[in-house]
């Protein structure tokens, strides 16, 4: 794998092990979201999916999510469909927008922890889904 692979090439054109290492850990694409249906805005929630680790900001289940949740999003797939709602943090939507990794992207500082440095891991305001009631009021700013 290049150093710096996300320069070199497209998205479609990643290998699966590129792929999975644009994913800096954050946590965010498994917060939940809600859409206003009214005007279509998106609100971002603390609220996180169920097999979010809110320690590690990894799945639990990364391999079986698909049955334990089954309207989790294929992202490599149905990426160009569903970046709207992916933060603006996010590598995937960072590149497929044009633009450059920044410098907190673990790929970029060479650092795993450089993500919960910058701010950008959900790990200490998140909340299990299973401990929310009311969702509209875990609306946090968007990200």
């Amino acid at each position: 794998m290049s150093t710096t692979f996300w320069k070199d090439k497209k998205l479609d054109q990643l290998s699966d092990e590129e792929w999975e290492s644009l994913c800096d850990g954050c946590g965010r694409c498994c917060l939940h979201k809600l859409e206003d249906t009214e005007t279509n805005d998106l609100h971002y929630t603390n609220i996180a999916c169920k097999s979010l680790d809110l320690n590690t900001c990894r799945c639990n289940n990364y391999e079986d999510r698909f049955e334990i949740v089954p309207d989790c999003i294929t992202l490599r797939q149905d990426l160009y469909q569903t970046i709207k709602w992916l933060p603006r943090s996010c590598a995937y939507r960072i590149l497929a927008e044009g633009k450059e990794l920044p410098q907190w992207h673990p790929l970029v500082s060479s650092r795993k922890d450089s993500v919960e440095q910058a701010g950008i891991s959900v790990r200490k305001i998140a909340i299990c889904e299973d401990n929310a009631k009311n969702w509209q009021q875990h609306i946090i700013d968007d990200f």
